[in-house]
């Protein structure tokens, strides 16, 4: 599981945009949240800058922990 810190995620809002716009761009993909910690955690095929542009075309900077 690769993690990323994502500072602008503060919602559930938030989360459903990233969850959607990963898992488009890869269906098997697993997505964990922590919304206090501003985390993401991602299982997936693509690569880490693949996941990286994928939400930061959804509107969330993201870096990897």
């Amino acid at each position: 599981m690769i993690e990323f810190n994502v500072p602008e995620m503060h919602c559930g809002a938030c989360v459903n945009r990233i969850t959607k716009a990963i898992i488009a761009s890869d269906p098997g993909a697993t997505v964990e949240t922590k919304i206090p910690e501003r985390k993401v955690m991602i299982e997936s095929r693509l690569n880490v800058d693949r996941l990286i542009a994928v939400m930061q075309e959804a509107g969330y900077s993201a870096a990897r922990i």
